[in-house]
């Protein structure tokens, strides 16, 4: 099957680019954001539950790296 490649599927493709990028903007509008003090206190509170998990997740690996070690010698 061949593909539609000729002048009108280059003018749908443009006319659907300007339409998607209209539509997006217009969402955007819409949208609640955020202040600036919400983005401060949930960023920190990413970190803050991440380093926590890396630290729990890397005792646990410790952990079982020891425990390996002891049942391989």
């Amino acid at each position: 099957m061949a593909r539609n490649t000729g002048p009108t599927a280059e003018a749908s493709r443009r006319v659907f680019s300007v339409r998607f990028i209209g539509e997006t903007i217009a969402e955007l509008r819409r949208v609640t954001w955020p202040s600036r003090e919400e983005t401060i206190r949930l960023s920190i509170m990413v970190i803050v539950v991440a380093g926590a998990v890396g630290a729990f997740l890397g005792l646990v690996d410790l952990g079982f790296t020891r425990l390996f070690e002891i049942i391989l010698r």
